[in-house]
């Protein structure tokens, strides 16, 4: 059933977009004695919630009275009409992750770690949640990764201790959200990203902020300082703040933790660590679970290794920023490049200077996508380059150029709609392009 709570007995909410957290709140408000409204403009997702909310669009009728209109994350609040037409009937746009901090005085003792950034937000979650899991406490993973956490069972203490709910939060969460104090919140990055919903990249910035503001001092705050604007929020935390750079990480010891290689994945690795020691979790668990990690599916995930070669699947890396560590993750073996790297798509920015730096590790680029002669007239200058165009094909070409010792990286820096559903569907035609390699 997931999470019911006595708070929304009686109370009338609308729900715009029934996608898998739209319908978890339908389930929890209809559950918890609500009235509710809901909508999508898919008839069959509206049928699915037929007999659990009555059917009408909330940009279209009259919100006065309602305690609350439950957006989607992907309703882009600067131009759809609802904002509006909440805002003139005086009622609050949220969404389920407000729902849920609404919720929380209701359910068994507990805490919440919540994770944001522009990048690296999946792994550093992951991380966090499967340490938490190896100390033996109760945990449950959610926001914007895997299940939406009012789908799922509340935590019962056990004899470790409270249960700790570990969310990812996106910018767009956040936006929904204002009551969620978290106990601790952790910063990973902040780079120009999602500007077409925000009043430039202050606006973004601000958004990340948010998430700080709403921490009670008592509570913690884990940012990791290697960017002008996570530096200004880390100034600015009410909660104790804790912060870390990449460089906390001794290379020896990362050496040892096989799905958590590159500069990137020690930030991750460092904000973990303070994340963990803040839950009072000790060093030798940490240390143990670091080593037994295994890597989310299309985060530099390892696919195979075949004559010597290793296959990774980095089809999340969806911008420049998040390739750029990737691509630093592999460099020169005794003095030659190793990395054969598949690149392109949709672009969402026309330079790939971000990446710049890590190109003297690259033996060779195969660009695909729409992106692609785009990215292949930027990169001649720098690398041998050939113009693939379509994935599949960039697999067999790299395969028969790679020398045993050498690392074919699919990590596209652009988005996948181009040519794909979304990048699960790009890094799943990867692996089963590798799967075919003889």
């Amino acid at each position: 059933m997931g999470i019911v709570s006595n708070i929304f007995a009686g109370k009338r909410y609308a729900v715009l977009g029934l996608a898998r957290s739209g319908l978890a709140t339908v389930e929890t408000l209809a559950a918890s004695g609500a009235q509710v409204v809901a909508w999508d403009s898919r008839e069959e997702a509206r049928a699915t919630v037929a007999d659990k909310a009555e059917l009408a669009d909330p940009a279209e009728i009259d919100l006065k009275g309602f305690d609350g209109v439950v957006v989607s994350p992907g309703v882009p609040l600067n131009k759809h009409p609802i904002a509006m037409q909440a805002k003139l009937a005086g009622v609050p746009i949220i969404g389920d992750i407000e729902l849920f901090a609404l919720a929380r005085p209701t359910l068994p003792p507990h805490k919440v770690v919540a994770i944001t950034g522009t990048n690296g937000k999946s792994t550093t979650t992951a991380l966090i949640h499967h340490i938490i899991e190896q100390a033996g406490y109760p945990t449950r993973m959610g926001g914007n990764i895997g299940l939406p956490i009012l789908g799922q069972e509340p935590l019962e203490p056990n004899l470790k201790g409270a249960g700790i709910y570990v969310l990812e939060l996106s910018s767009y969460q956040i936006d929904l959200t204002h009551s969620l104090d978290c106990d601790v919140a952790v910063l990973l990055n902040i780079t120009p990203d999602h500007l077409d919903r925000y009043n430039g990249f202050e606006g973004y910035v601000a958004s990340k902020a948010r998430l700080f503001a709403m921490q009670s001092a008592e509570h913690v705050a884990v940012i990791a300082t290697q960017d002008d604007p996570s530096r200004a929020i880390a100034a600015k935390a009410i909660a104790r703040s804790v912060e870390v750079k990449a460089a906390d990480i001794d290379p020896a010891a990362q050496a040892g933790w096989p799905s958590l290689q590159g500069p990137h994945n020690a930030q991750n690795a460092a904000v973990a660590i303070a994340v963990a020691s803040a839950l009072d979790i000790d060093e030798d668990t940490i240390a143990n679970a670091l080593t037994s990690y295994a890597s989310l599916p299309h985060r530099m995930q390892r696919v195979r290794e075949l004559n010597d070669v290793l296959y990774v699947n980095d089809s999340k890396a969806t911008n420049p920023a998040s390739t750029a560590p990737a691509l630093a993750a592999f460099p020169p073996m005794n003095g030659k490049p190793r990395i054969h790297w598949i690149v392109g798509g949709l672009a969402k920015t026309d330079n790939l200077d971000e990446c710049a730096p890590a190109f003297g590790n690259v033996a060779q680029a195969y660009t695909i996508g729409e992106a692609g002669r785009m990215f292949a007239d930027l990169l001649r200058p720098h690398m041998a380059v050939d113009d693939s165009e379509m994935l599949s094909a960039a697999v067999r070409r790299a395969a028969r150029v790679a020398q045993p010792g050498d690392v074919v990286l699919l990590s596209p820096a652009c988005a996948s709609f181009d040519q794909f559903r979304d990048f699960e569907a790009r890094g799943d035609a990867f692996a089963a392009a590798v799967a075919a390699l003889e």
